[in-house]
């Protein structure tokens, strides 16, 4: 009975009934978009990092993020090698650089990335393939998934000619292939290029490089060999796992840019906001029905008993608003990655946790609107 009557009482006033649905969709529409976004970004912030083909990284102690990366000496990468467990080493150089526009003259700024052709780092089908092209000098790979207007039709001259003639840090470049890595948090677009054609543009001593790859052989203890690296290197170098390099640049973005507090703020107030529809429809809806209430006192029901009812309403308006919320949010998440080629996607995880702080923001709604139930005295609506 208590069932049908939660249910008759939502369904009895349609246009209450919208908006509280409307309500909770907005909430979850709103976290969803915020947590998207978060997580898009700091995705997007270790593109690179996550994959590199690399069991252990060695950078700078002086290391603050992959822009700000510091230097180390060539040779202290090369002293791994003494360990028999390293399989091999690669140096990759880091720098950002202005890149023209070949058909307007404007320069922005892109992330360049140098390392030795005949050693892959980057785990990326369209990087192997087309990793042949950078042997030759002043050749690099264009990103296709840079944001086009910052760059010119890069992508267009380079599948009608085969290659774009531009400039990259005041040199002359040739666009020889297309990648596909994506933007970052920090780099709207990334351009590929050889070791020997990255010391040329940068003006780089051979001597010198950003950040190290260690690769170790099949069954070595990562851990173990990590542990001996930094006991046998001086400290003029970090060893570090990839994970721990992953996290390294995570750090910074939360310290120095908090966008993890931004957007939980974003969603909190999307709470807030779904919590008060709530509370003002249940409360509504109380009011009105408080004779009934009181009716159901005098025949012994008890407060518990009343509570359920407003308890079930709640749960019911979270259970039927949430799927609008997550359609919405999908479609919205498609709109935002085909525009940006930021990684935002739905996850599982994302969609659980938001369903349960969607029932937490109704159940709250509902003890708040609880208290006027408590008072429903039979003998004042008599």
């Amino acid at each position: 009975m208590l069932h049908r009557l939660a249910w008759s009482q939502l369904t009895r006033e349609k246009r209450r009934l919208l908006t509280a649905l409307a309500g909770v969709a907005f909430a979850v529409l709103l976290q969803m978009m915020q947590f998207g976004f978060r997580d898009a970004l700091f995705a997007s912030a270790t593109i690179v990092h996550s994959r590199l083909r690399a069991d252990l990284v060695m950078v700078s102690p002086q290391f603050e993020y992959l822009l700000a990366p510091g230097v180390i000496p060539r040779r202290r990468l090369y002293q791994t090698l003494a360990l028999p467990e390293v399989e091999s080493v690669v140096p990759v150089d880091f720098a950002v650089a202005p890149f023209k526009n070949p058909e307007t003259g404007q320069e922005r700024r892109i992330f360049v990335i140098g390392f030795d052709p005949d050693q892959i780092v980057l785990d990326v089908p369209s990087v192997i393939a087309n990793a042949k092209r950078l042997k030759v000098p002043d050749v690099a790979i264009y990103d296709a998934l840079s944001r086009p207007n910052n760059f010119g039709p890069i992508i267009e001259d380079v599948a009608k000619l085969g290659t774009v003639t531009t400039e990259v840090a005041g040199r002359r470049t040739t666009i020889g292939g297309l990648v596909e890595l994506g933007p970052s948090f920090s780099a709207t677009g990334h351009l590929i290029v050889s070791d020997t054609t990255f010391r040329r543009m940068f003006s780089r001593p051979e001597g010198i490089f950003e950040v190290g790859l260690i690769r170790l052989r099949p069954g070595a203890d990562i851990s173990a060999i990590q542990r001996e690296l930094v006991h046998r290197l001086p400290g003029d170098v970090l060893v570090l796992t990839r994970q721990q390099f992953v996290e390294l640049e995570l750090a910074f973005y939360d310290k120095n840019a908090p966008i993890g507090f931004i957007f939980n703020l974003g969603a909190l107030i999307g709470l807030m906001v779904g919590a008060v529809i709530i509370y003002q429809i249940l409360y509504t809806d109380i009011t009105d029905n408080l004779p009934q209430y009181a009716t159901l006192k005098a025949m012994g029901y008890r407060d518990r008993h009343l509570n359920l009812v407003v308890f079930e309403q709640a749960l019911m308006l979270s259970v039927c608003g949430f799927p609008v919320g997550y359609l919405l949010s999908e479609l919205l998440y498609y709109v935002a990655r085909s525009a940006t080629h930021l990684p935002i996607v739905m996850t599982v995880e994302r969609s659980v946790m938001i369903f349960l702080l969607t029932v937490c923001m109704a159940a709250t709604s509902c003890l708040l609107a609880m208290r006027k139930l408590r008072r429903a005295d039979p003998a004042e609506c008599f």
